[in-house]
């Protein structure tokens, strides 16, 4: 019983934070994602456009989609999408995305692709973040972070998430909210 009690509140302080860190950051918290009904009526095309546009190419095929256009603080502008078969994605060998996710799995590293991302880019200005602890631990969680392509080297210890990456990262993040 005890246990139950502690889980709860350890999930109702982790919501908590998250919240706390949207308002800090200057993010608004969304709305829960809104879902059409299991009917298999057309969604209301106001609020699913991307879905609808989705169903129209896919025809009798069931497949997933992610989009974005993003204004970074630094005023780099990245605009991204991307389709798949979701047959084709069930499927697939699943192994390969794991290390992708596993690197995207630890704090510090969430941490280090927050700062690149608002304009933090050289090791030195990365490390000088109380919360990145030692030197040669921002090193192991950049060389995971490159290594697994969510980072990128740009010489002279300058770092930048490759443009390919900054909205699917987003995404993963944004899919992670409960």
């Amino acid at each position: 019983m005890v246990e139950s009690i502690v889980g709860n509140l350890a999930a109702r302080v982790a919501a908590l934070e998250r919240r706390l860190d949207a308002v800090d950051s200057a993010t608004p918290v969304a709305p829960p994602p809104r879902v059409p009904d299991d009917s298999g009526a057309a969604a209301d095309p106001e609020t699913f456009w991307a879905l609808n546009g989705l169903r129209s190419r896919a025809e009798d095929h069931s497949a997933v989609l992610f989009t974005g256009a993003v204004t970074l603080p630094g005023a780099q502008t990245y605009q991204w999408q991307q389709s798949a078969d979701a047959d084709a994605l069930l499927a697939a060998d699943w192994d390969s995305a794991a290390e992708p996710l596993s690197a995207l799995g630890h704090p510090v590293r969430l941490a280090v692709l927050r700062q690149v991302l608002v304009g933090r880019r050289t090791t030195a200005e990365i490390g000088a973040l109380d919360q990145l602890g030692t030197t040669g631990q921002l090193y192991h969680h950049l060389r995971q972070l490159t290594a697994a392509g969510w980072l990128r080297s740009s010489g002279r210890g300058r770092y930048e998430v490759p443009a390919t990456r900054v909205v699917p990262l987003l995404v993963i993040l944004a899919a992670s909210r409960p």
